[in-house]
């Protein structure tokens, strides 16, 4: 028998060729301006965080998978790779995860339920970014790129409005002046607790949970989390207290009520978009888990 069971019938050869090169095909054209850019070291505000901060190259997005449910014909050439399995049947799947990746599948799937079944909070404002240069303009981590209202009108932006971060990968960065201004104080142990549907960032998050769910969920999956997180991370610098012009994007200016109204209205687009891809993680974990 192969590794983990199957509850479909199983792909000719035919057809997984297929959609592994639509899948490969796919990944190629989202990825193919971060590699050129990267073969003439330019830089970008927006793509590279996708590949720096989440740590996946763009040869692990493309690699394919079926995810588990799934059984191939005349794919012994896969089970070559420690991913798959060959079993009795003669047919390949995604092998079973050992312990290590079992642990981390159950955290996906724990953390995608809570996130799921919370009431979404909205009107931060992007303002995580602000925090994170808030009195301490010299520190800021995009040291190319200046401050649309320089680090006096940053910071008066800062106090000016509540900080509601609750998410703790954003949190982490405030600099120490601007975390007792945040409403809360969100932890590592506590992200189950804490992060919530209506966060820019955790949803652009699901891009990391599908990844590092990989084999066991459909590479489409992972592929598609990937298009909402770059859209999610485009929201987030465009909010951001950079002057970004110099690379085409025009602020979204929090600073004013229009803009306010604005961040939030295309964050509610991007929890709207992300819901589904999470319910579908959700699924794809608890099939992993079976």
């Amino acid at each position: 028998m192969s590794d983990v069971g199957t509850s479909a019938p199983p792909l000719a050869a035919d057809a997984w060729r297929a959609e592994r090169r639509a899948h490969e095909a796919r990944v190629d054209a989202l990825t193919a301006p971060r590699r050129a850019r990267a073969a003439q070291g330019v830089p970008d505000p927006v793509e590279d965080f996708l590949f720096t901060y989440y740590p996946f190259r763009p040869a692990a997005l493309r690699r394919w998978s079926p995810g588990v449910g799934v059984a191939l014909e005349g794919a012994d050439e896969l089970a070559a790779d420690s991913r798959f399995a060959l079993g009795r049947d003669g047919l390949v799947t995604v092998a079973a995860p050992d312990d290590k990746a079992r642990e981390r599948l159950e955290f996906s799937l724990r953390l995608c339920r809570a996130v799921a079944g919370r009431e979404a909070r909205h009107a931060c404002f992007g303002l995580h970014e602000w925090a994170m240069v808030f009195a301490d303009a010299d520190g800021r981590r995009h040291r190319k790129w200046p401050l649309r209202l320089g680090a006096e009108g940053t910071d008066r932006v800062v106090r000016s409005l509540p900080l509601r971060c609750t998410h703790y990968d954003a949190y982490r960065f405030f600099t120490p002046s601007a975390r007792p201004l945040n409403q809360e104080a969100p932890t590592l142990e506590a992200r189950v607790d804490n992060e919530q549907p209506g966060c820019v960032h955790a949803n652009m998050d699901l891009y990391k949970w599908a990844m590092k769910a990989s084999p066991w969920i459909p590479s489409a999956l992972a592929a598609d989390c990937f298009e909402l997180a770059a859209e999610a991370r485009l929201l987030d610098m465009r909010a951001s207290p950079y002057d970004f012009s110099a690379a085409g994007l025009e602020p979204v200016r929090i600073e004013t009520s229009e803009g306010r109204a604005e961040y939030e209205a295309a964050q509610r687009t991007v929890m709207k978009k992300a819901e589904p891809l999470r319910l579908r993680l959700i699924t794809a974990l608890g099939r992993a888990l079976a």
